[in-house]
């Protein structure tokens, strides 16, 4: 386990998409059953996002301990002004649970989100994910909408959380 203070917060690093899409591919599939369908969208909307980047608008954030990127989170400002802003790709590696860096993560990423002067941030998760249910919520995004649905190619109860700023 690393300490704190030996984790680096940066925007994109060399290596960044693929470990980011390894890291939803690996957790997901271990702990939700999830397959090739899954991984290939995360990398695909991943690859897209950075494909059409535009520092004014989408945030991008990793953190890396020894160079390795452990923990991600990204601000989809495409349709910021007239839907939200879209959290998405936020994850934290198992090495690094307990130590605050998902909290600083959705802190670091809340604030651009300030910054840039949007309206409303939303993000799409599902039931049984607590530890991040349980950030979101503290963070004040509250669930406006709840459905079962397969759009990461599992069926899941579905949930839409969304925080006006």
């Amino acid at each position: 386990m690393n300490p704190t203070n030996s984790i680096n917060i940066a925007g994109y690093v060399p290596g960044a998409i693929g470990r980011v899409v390894e890291m939803h591919a690996c957790y997901y599939s271990e702990h939700w059953g999830f397959g090739p369908f899954f991984e290939a969208k995360v990398a695909t909307e991943l690859s897209e996002f950075f494909g059409r980047f535009d520092d004014q608008k989408d945030g991008f954030w990793s953190a890396c301990s020894d160079k390795r990127v452990q923990g991600s989170i990204a601000i989809d400002g495409i349709k910021a002004h007239a839907e939200g802003a879209h959290l998405r790709w936020y994850i934290v590696s198992d090495t690094l649970h307990g130590q605050g860096i998902g909290r600083q993560l959705l802190s670091i990423a809340m604030g651009f989100c300030r910054e840039q002067k949007y309206r409303q941030v939303f993000l799409w998760t599902f039931v049984g994910l607590d530890a991040a249910r349980h950030l979101y919520e503290k963070s004040g995004f509250k669930l406006v909408h709840e459905q079962q649905g397969s759009q990461w190619g599992t069926t899941v109860t579905e949930q839409k959380y969304v925080c006006d700023l």
